[in-house]
């Protein structure tokens, strides 16, 4: 029996999962069988024209008759509409899917999880890079020792889309709708990608120090002579110290020129090193233990985790093809009454991390993490 999703958000993530359903059965032949059934916004003829572009069969302006209709929600819209949605779904018994971050704020990302933990249906956090396969081949190699003791993590999430300082106004750039801005919107994809890739070595972030930076107060709306202030941050940097005494160390900025979608992790061990880029998500640049210089590896091969289920070896996949793997993780757990991780309690430990930077830039001084 097919499972009936509904989505609230019709947008860019809105599009990025719809497309990513629509792959499933072509090149997953067993995920579970699903109905793009019932898509949720505000605007009618825009909503309308949505479903017939990313193939719903109905729409509604109410996002509570979809929690009652369909069998999986997806909460896909800005990070205020978080909240309250996801744990009334959770609440009806509804497996429910959230964008990142979990929340606006560590308050109700809290809520929300509490809401998970009591539901006992999954509940997942779309932190997709987790889905690269490169970075599932960087995790098997770390989980097996081949870097041996942690000692660095450092990460970037680099933008420029704000760089002309009459870039208009947007929900982003608004305290109370986004909770924080690189920070919590590319900051916390580097931040779970941290804790994903070496919290089984070098345990949790433990500790941090966090400077934030708002470069352009106020921007034009766009269509009028109004314009709004900037409420959240352009750029973060934080120091990070893990369980295992390892150093990390994060920064993410939307003002960084000529930067598009520049996600690196670089993360050195003991008996090796490893270097990912997102804008060359296929490579690998690995150091093995007692080579002189890194090497690439071209993780499409067909034994490389999700390959064997696309082209053949070289021919690369793409930013899209991460949300069909992570849709069909998800959709594959609510059909088996799985789990699926990242969950809300990875949403939650990233919000904890958010925080605490927002904390210490806030006091100036060094914030455990609660």
């Amino acid at each position: 029996m097919a499972l009936d999703v509904g989505v609230l958000g019709y947008r860019f993530m809105g599009e990025a999962h719809a497309n990513a359903m629509a792959r499933l059965p072509m090149f997953f032949p067993d995920a579970p069988d699903i109905n793009r059934e019932l898509l949720v916004g505000r605007d009618e003829e825009a909503l309308s024209e949505a479903a017939d572009r990313l193939g719903f069969s109905r729409t509604t302006t109410d996002w509570a008759d979809a929690i009652e209709e369909v069998d999986v929600f997806y909460n896909l819209g800005p990070n205020f509409v978080h909240a309250e949605p996801s744990i009334a779904a959770l609440e009806a018994g509804v497996p429910v899917f959230c964008e990142k971050p979990l929340a606006p704020t560590l308050s109700e990302a809290g809520t929300m999880t509490k809401a998970y933990r009591e539901a006992d249906v999954p509940a997942g956090c779309a932190f997709n890079y987790r889905f690269v396969p490169a970075i599932q081949y960087a995790k098997g190699l770390i989980d097996s020792g081949e870097l041996g003791e942690i000692h660095h993590v450092r990460g970037r999430y680099l933008q420029d889309w704000l760089v002309d300082p009459e870039a208009p106004w947007a929900w982003r750039l608004d305290e109370e709708m986004a909770g924080s801005g690189a920070l919590g919107d590319l900051g916390a994809h580097t931040i779970d990608l941290a804790r994903f890739l070496v919290g089984d070595q070098a345990g949790e972030i433990e500790r941090v120090s966090g400077h934030l930076r708002t470069f352009v107060d106020e921007r034009p709306v766009e269509g009028g002579e109004e314009r709004r202030e900037v409420t959240v941050d352009d750029a973060y940097t934080a120091q990070a110290e893990f369980e295992n005494g390892a150093v990390g160390s994060f920064e993410a900025s939307r003002f960084a020129n000529g930067h598009k979608n520049d996600h690196t992790i670089e993360i050195e061990g003991s008996a090796g090193s490893l270097k990912f880029s997102l804008e060359r998500l296929n490579e690998l640049e690995y150091l093995r233990e007692g080579a002189r210089g890194f090497e690439t590896i071209l993780v499409t091969d067909e034994e490389d985790p999700y390959v064997d289920h696309w082209w053949p070896p070289g021919h690369v996949l793409g930013w899209e093809h991460t949300f069909v793997h992570e849709n069909y993780e998800f959709l594959s757990a609510v059909d088996e009454g799985g789990e699926f991780e990242p969950s809300f309690e990875d949403g939650l430990a990233a919000q904890r991390v958010i925080d605490a930077i927002q904390s210490s830039d806030a006091s100036g001084e060094w914030v455990d993490i609660e």
